[in-house]
């Protein structure tokens, strides 16, 4: 059994069949805030003991923070929960509402849409935290739904009976989609009581998914089969030192405190959004404090906000494809932007005309292949949504290339296309193996060089792949799932660090500050001008290396008082992450297909002007 003390948790293990034999003692770091100080004298009224304990299912959903979250007064729990917990009559159980279905998913009552996914997954303890052993995206082999399961909290309320209650964040993922769905789940648990768990309330209320809405609720028979976990230790001590490592986090509404003499209106920062209900979260990252904004469901506030699982969409195309290749010219040379793509992806002879196109040329949009010039045209087309639709890794190659006839030379025309963004990560990992043999994986090496480094949480370590499969080739194009912390760390490492983690250069610096649009180049006229990719909109917008850049003009906003060119990078539905010259990074992520920032940016500028 585990006991805790103030400075360390305490593992010991009885000698028993259920926990094997026995082992000697070891301990793990205490995450940082434990232990609870509170003396279980808490007001329950959702869900209760007896509400846990019952087989009558809930009508509707509950407040979230109510019925999820850590209350004020929870006391230090006296057991640690380690073992599988197992859901069962999934399928059947639960209640739904759908609220917005654009593609006709079956949301009938027998429809795997409107029920969670087989559940099966082991947990382990430290203190009050508990901890999931797989936190990246779980493939579950449901038709509609994948899983994120993040760390939660365990504690003791007087109520419960000498039994421990635990709650957790999950999110529903949409199978070969980067839709997530995001909710708790909450139980009560005693290993030496029988039964040694009730049942499991869940409900999920909030999505960042622009497409398909719905609430779901239930409560659903668990099985808790308690056991050793191997490798806990290891767990628990990195769940401690994922919450040491996490940045200075403030209320968003501190910003006006902090910055009291510049004028700031922390209510102007969503200003323009037609519906304030669409934004998931937001927040500032301002001299190294995350101002953060709420995370809103529809039934209150996310009882895990710290938790809450944000799809990237294309952002992906910048924080995982432009950066793999800043990571490769930095690794091998700048000579890797001039590969060329036909080299390393052998599909490229069943459509268009590769001869020429360089990783350079993918990375910017503009391989020549395309249908139509138009804005978005291609990304909009049919051909492209049997592309994002397809699983396995022939159909999705091929799809990539055959629809999208030759129309102009490498690097002149951009055309935005996500199959483009997919076809250079191919090439990519294919260049990998080239230089470190047969199974390398561009993914995982910039897991393992750049995210784990800069300390992104355990469950934004895994993306979207092919065949439905961990095992498959990684989108590019897609499919991150993140934290706050997380993307605030990776603006961080492209807008203040320069791509260097603890002094080491990770990144090709040069491709960076060309990537944030700022270098120079010499003119026809000998003149220094901006290197600033490819013209999208004449005159306001850019495309370079998989990141965007809007030329605000002081005519268009004249409280800045200056031009100048604001890089972002863009997702899907409405998710904008800007990394502002002056080393602010803006990011909100909401699902009301508004791209909603420029009375950010205006704000920001009171604080910290933009032109210096």
């Amino acid at each position: 059994m585990k006991h805790q003390s103030p400075g360390r948790l305490l593992v010991l293990y009885t000698c028993s069949a259920v926990w094997g034999p026995c082992s000697s003692a070891a301990s793990a770091t205490a995450v940082p805030g434990d232990p609870l100080a509170g003396n279980g004298d808490v007001n329950r009224t959702v869900p209760t003991y007896s509400q846990l304990f019952s087989n009558t299912a809930p009508e509707a959903p509950v407040d979230d923070s109510r019925g999820f979250g850590l209350p004020a007064n929870a006391a230090s729990p006296s057991q640690a929960f380690e073992g599988t917990l197992t859901l069962s009559s999934q399928a059947a159980g639960g209640g739904s509402r759908v609220l917005r279905n654009d593609f006709r998913y079956d949301t009938a009552a027998g429809s795997a849409w409107v029920h969670l996914a087989p559940f099966r997954f082991q947990f382990v303890q430290n203190g009050s935290h508990l901890i999931p052993v797989q936190q990246g995206l779980a493939i579950t082999g449901s038709p509609a739904w994948n899983y994120l399961v993040g760390p939660g909290r365990v504690w003791r309320e007087n109520g419960d009976h000498a039994y421990m209650r635990a709650s957790f964040p999950f999110a529903l993922v949409e199978r070969n989609q980067n839709c997530v769905h995001n909710g708790e789940m909450t139980f009560l648990f005693n290993r030496t009581m029988s039964p040694n768990v009730s049942s499991v309330r869940y409900q999920i209320t909030q999505e960042t998914c622009t497409y398909f809405k719905l609430d779901m609720w239930g409560q659903l028979p668990a099985t808790y089969t308690p056991g050793a976990i191997a490798n806990d230790l290891a767990l628990e001590t990195g769940r401690a030192s994922e919450i040491a490592n996490r940045l200075p986090t403030r209320p968003f509404s501190d910003l006006a405190k902090d910055y009291a003499d510049s004028g700031v209106h922390p209510e102007n920062f969503t200003k323009g959004f037609k519906s304030p209900a669409d934004i998931t979260t937001y927040g500032l990252f301002l001299n190294g404090v995350n101002y953060a904004g709420d995370c809103m469901t529809r039934y209150g506030a996310y009882a895990f906000c710290d938790e809450m699982r944000l799809p990237t969409y294309s952002i992906a195309k910048s924080v995982f494809a432009g950066l793999a290749l800043m990571w490769l010219g930095r690794e091998y040379g700048a000579g890797t932007y001039r590969q060329p793509v036909r080299d390393f992806v052998p599909e490229y002879a069943t459509g268009g005309n590769w001869t020429g196109v360089t990783f350079d040329n993918a990375s910017d949009m503009a391989t020549g292949n395309y249908i139509s010039a138009a804005y978005e045209a291609d990304e909009g087309s049919p051909q492209e949504s049997e592309f994002l639709a397809a699983e396995p890794y022939r159909t999705k190659i091929a799809d990539a290339f055959k629809p999208f006839p030759y129309k102009a030379a490498p690097g002149t025309t951009w055309v935005y296309q996500s199959h483009a963004t997919f076809i250079l990560t191919q090439a990519m990992n294919a260049y990998l193996e080239r230089q470190r043999g047969s199974g390398a994986d561009i993914f995982n090496s910039i897991r393992d060089s750049v995210y784990l480094p800069i300390h992104i949480s355990r469950g934004g370590l895994s993306t979207l792949r092919t065949d439905n499969s961990a095992t498959g080739r990684p989108h590019g194009f897609n499919g991150l799932f993140v934290i706050r912390d997380d993307m605030v760390k990776i603006g961080r490492l492209l807008n203040n660090s320069g791509g260097a983690v603890g002094g080491r250069q990770v990144l090709d610096s040069a491709r960076l500050a060309e990537s944030l649009f700022r270098t120079a180049q010499p003119s026809t006229l000998g003149v220094a001008v901006p290197d600033r990719g490819r013209p999208v909109v004449p005159g306001t917008f850019r495309y370079h290396n998989q990141f965007w850049a809007k030329h605000m003009t002081s005519a268009e906003f004249p409280h800045l008082g200056c031009d100048v060119w604001v890089t972002f990078m863009s997702g899907y539905g409405g998710n904008v992450v800007v990394l502002l010259p002056n080393g602010a990074t803006y990011y909100v992520f909401s699902d009301g297909d508004e791209m909603v920032w420029y009375a950010a940016v205006e704000e920001i500028n009171k604080i910290a002007p933009l032109c210096r």
